[in-house]
């Protein structure tokens, strides 16, 4: 069968690693035939080392390709709507870089357009989703074995990123140019993962500090509660200014809980506690003071390359890339399907209109006064950037 056709709209910094993999043919079911980049520099790297693959200075010549099936669109975080709206239309298949947008109210139009074209696919690189804990975090939950969800709360403040990092590029650290902070640029994959196995919440109350210890113009130091409908709650902390931080996600439940801690390369670790009885039951007919529940726990460690390999958690982005093309081929089922891509979206979207307004948002957010607010901070940007 012929291989899928890609065109990578961007080749920066994440589209210069899907070109590279893709050409290199870690996916067997796809070819590189395109790419796209407004840089001359970016341009003549791809003439160099990227052959027999078309070379373009504009996204709607790459959309326009003949030898182009499917897009990758891995371009600053405000194109990513226009340009899927451009390729859907065109009658390609598109998969978008993370975030799916800036904001909800454009993503919203992208989502309505994918629907429209059944025969496309359409998907988000949601690369964490393969990875195995958290996989096997989501089956717990689906399967009923944790339980009615009570809380979840994730602390992932290793992100550092020194002022060297900002500065390296003009858009960074900037409300035109990224559209945020560590929300909107490091954080899409646990904003996903937060809700693709707590859920949506109804409620949420956020705090975005701006440019703590580093001089950027968006936030970098964040904290939000969720409130959710079966009346369990979240909390998410995050931060790009703390050494070493730490990266732990703990999900309770009425049967249980689940923690997968992060504490460097090759150290991930995932615990199940599982409670003999469930925590309401037990509760209901318990006549002791202070008892603990029996359990059974059980735990996964990746604690070498090649497990880590065979297990998925090295070599994610390209796993998504080969899901991808056998979803177009072969009509596999999405890891991440494109219209998930707003439900991360609208809480890094609700969690900014909450810090900027001092206020509990109930969502569905109102979208327009998100864009408000955002412009606003995009024209004081202008005025009196910290970034100079």
């Amino acid at each position: 069968m012929a291989k899928l056709r890609y065109g990578i709209i961007g080749i920066g910094k994440m589209g210069h690693s899907h070109a590279k993999k893709i050409n290199n043919g870690m996916d067997k079911n796809a070819v590189l035939t395109a790419v796209a980049d407004t840089s001359e520099e970016r341009r003549s790297w791809a003439e160099k080392n990227l052959k027999n693959v078309k070379i373009f200075s504009n996204a709607e010549d790459l959309i326009s390709c003949s030898e182009v099936d499917a897009v990758i669109i891995a371009t600053p975080h405000y194109f990513h709507p226009e340009y899927a709206i451009k390729a859907l239309n065109a009658g390609k298949h598109v998969l978008s870089e993370k975030p799916a947008g800036v904001y909800t109210k454009a993503v919203k139009e992208l989502n309505e357009v994918a629907k429209e074209k059944k025969d496309l696919v359409f998907g988000i690189m949601y690369n964490q989703r393969t990875d195995p804990m958290y996989r096997e975090a989501k089956r717990i939950i689906e399967s009923g074995e944790l339980g009615k969800i009570k809380r979840i709360n994730w602390v992932i403040t290793n992100w550092y990123r020194p002022q060297a990092y900002y500065d390296q590029g003009g858009w960074r650290g900037t409300w035109e140019g990224e559209g945020g902070g560590v929300l909107i640029n490091q954080c899409p994959h646990q904003l996903d993962l937060f809700q693709w196995l707590g859920g949506m919440p109804s409620k949420v109350y956020g705090f975005a500090k701006v440019g703590v210890e580093r001089n950027i113009n968006v936030e970098n130091d964040v904290t939000f509660y969720t409130e959710y409908e079966g009346g369990g709650s979240g909390v998410f902390v995050t931060s790009t200014h703390d050494f070493p931080g730490t990266n732990r996600l703990e999900i309770s439940g009425d049967g249980g809980q689940i923690i997968v801690e992060w504490k460097g390369l090759l150290s991930e670790k995932f615990t199940f506690i599982k409670l003999k009885t469930k925590e309401s039951e037990f509760n209901a007919t318990n006549k002791r003071f202070m008892p603990l529940i029996p359990n059974t726990k059980r735990t996964k460690r990746i604690s070498t390359l090649s497990n880590a390999i065979k297990m998925g958690v090295i070599g994610q982005h390209i796993n998504i890339i080969r899901n991808f093309s056998k979803a177009v081929l072969f009509g596999e089922s999405l890891i991440a399907p494109g219209l998930e891509g707003i439900n991360g979206l609208t809480l890094s979207n609700a969690v900014y209109l909450s810090s900027w307004k001092g206020k509990e948002i109930v969502l569905p957010i109102n979208e327009d006064e998100f864009i408000k607010e955002l412009e606003k901070r995009k024209e004081e940007e202008k005025v009196s950037n910290k970034k100079v």
